[in-house]
C-alpha cells in the first residue's frame, strides 16, 4: 500500500493544543464497523457503558521524562543555542536525541544545559556530540550517568510537548501533569501514551463499579512515534524499537480473560502493540522483556486485542495505519470525516474513539 492512502485534510483549528479540563469530559467516538450506527458520538466518561464487566483494561504505566533540553553550543568562545528532545537512552550516559537546528552541529561539539551561571549542581550538565544521523539525529555523551544524569535531566528538562503542540504554543507549569497519565508509574517515556490522559480517578472507580478489570504494562514510548513516513510504499517503512515489558503475572491475567471469552481491551496503540509483540500465532500472550519494532498495517491479523481506545491521529501516520488496520481503512477514513465535520479535536491532547475490531 502507499502512504497516501493514509491522507487526509484536517483543519488546524482541529488540533488541541491543550486538553479537556476534567479530562474525561473528552469527546468519545465510538466506532463498531460494520454496525447500526456504524458511529456513535459520547463522552470518555461514558466509557464503561460500552464495556462489559470481566473485559480487561490495558493500560500503559510509563511515565514521561522531561526530555526536551535547550542547551548552548560551544566552540571555542563562540555560543549557539540548540534545542533537543532525547528519544532513547543508549547506556548510563549516552542518548539518541533530535536536535533542532541539527546543522549547527558537529561531530565533538560540546553542549551545555540548564544553569549557565553554574548556580546550583543539581543544573549542570554538558553533552559532547558523538554522532549525527538522518532527520536532526544526534548522540549526546553526557558529563554524568545513570541516577545522577536522571537528576539533572529531571532539573533542567521540560515536558517533551509533540511538535504540532510546541511549535504553536510555549510548554506551561500545567504541561507537567497535564502530559502524564494518573496511573504512570516507570520512568522511561519520552512522549505520552495519550489516550491514558483522559483518565481519572472518578472514571476508574466507575469502571471498577461494573466489574471491569485492569492491568498493566510498560512501554516507553519514543520520539520515532511523531515521525513523519517519508517512503511512498509503506513496506519500505522502518519503526522506531522502543523497550517494553509484559510481566508473567499480567500475561497469565489476560491469556485466562481470553480463555474465558472475556474481551481485551487496550487503552492506546502503545499498549496494543506492546501486546502484539508479546502474542503467539494462536493469540497466547507470552511475558516479554525487550524491544519491539512492530509495525502494523492493512492486513495485519490481530491476536490479542478485542477493543481500542485511541486518540486521533496523524495524516500518513503509522498510528493512522494502525487503527486503519484495526477497523478498516474505509471505516477510519468515514470515521475521521465525521469526527472533523463534528469538531472533535485531534492529536495528543484532543479526543478519543472506541473501535471494535472488524471482524
Amino acid at each position: 500500500m502507499q502512504t497516501a492512502d493514509f491522507d487526509f485534510e484536517l483543519p488546524d483549528e482541529r488540533i488541541a493544543l491543550h486538553p479537556a479540563n476534567p479530562r474525561d469530559s473528552a469527546r468519545l467516538l465510538v466506532v463498531r464497523p460494520g454496525g447500526t450506527p456504524e458511529f456513535a458520538d459520547h463522552t470518555v466518561r461514558e466509557l464503561p457503558d460500552f464495556l462489559s464487566p470481566g473485559d480487561v483494561l490495558v493500560l500503559n504505566d510509563t511515565r514521561v521524562i522531561p526530555a526536551a533540553l535547550g542547551g548552548v553550543r560551544w566552540r571555542g568562545a563562540q555560543a549557539t543555542r540548540v534545542a533537543f528532545n532525547l528519544h532513547k537512552r543508549i547506556d548510563e550516559s549516552r542518548w539518541r536525541a533530535f536536535a533542532r537546528p541539527a546543522r549547527r552541529l558537529d561531530v565533538g561539539d560540546v553542549v551545555r544545559f540548564g544553569d549557565e551561571a553554574r548556580v546550583c549542581l543539581a543544573a549542570e550538565l554538558d553533552a559532547t556530540v558523538t554522532a549525527k544521523g538522518d532527520a536532526g539525529e544526534v548522540e549526546l555523551a553526557f558529563s554524568l550517568a545513570g541516577p545522577f544524569l536522571d537528576a539533572a535531566i529531571a532539573a533542567v528538562g521540560t515536558m517533551p510537548l509533540p511538535p504540532y503542540i510546541a511549535s504553536k504554543r510555549a510548554v506551561t507549569a500545567a504541561d507537567a501533569t497535564d502530559y502524564q497519565t494518573i496511573y504512570a508509574r516507570h520512568d522511561g517515556a519520552v512522549a505520552a501514551p495519550t489516550a491514558g490522559l483522559h483518565f481519572t480517578d472518578a472514571l476508574v472507580a466507575r469502571l471498577d463499579a461494573v466489574g471491569i478489570e485492569r492491568r498493566s504494562v510498560t512501554l516507553h514510548v519514543g520520539g520515532g512515534t511523531f515521525l513523519p513516513v517519508k517512503v511512498d510504499d509503506i513496506a519500505d517503512h522502518r519503526m522506531h524499537a522502543e523497550w517494553g515489558e509484559v510481566t508473567a503475572d499480567s500475561a497469565a491475567v489476560l491469556n485466562a480473560a481470553k480463555a474465558e471469552g472475556r474481551r481485551i481491551v487496550a487503552v492506546g496503540t502503545t499498549a496494543l502493540r506492546l501486546l502484539e509483540s508479546a502474542a503467539d500465532a494462536d493469540g497466547t500472550i507470552r511475558p516479554f522483556v525487550g524491544e519491539t519494532a512492530i509495525f502494523i498495517t492493512p492486513g495485519y491479523r490481530f491476536r490479542a486485542v478485542d477493543v481500542l481506545l485511541t486518540n486521533f491521529h496523524l495524516p500518513r501516520s503509522t498510528l493512522f495505519m494502525l487503527v486503519a488496520a484495526f477497523a478498516g481503512l474505509d471505516t477510519m477514513r468515514r470515521a475521521y470525516a465525521h469526527a472533523i465535520a463534528s469538531g472533535y479535536r485531534f492529536y495528543s491532547f484532543g479526543d478519543a474513539s472506541l473501535l471494535y475490531r472488524r471482524s
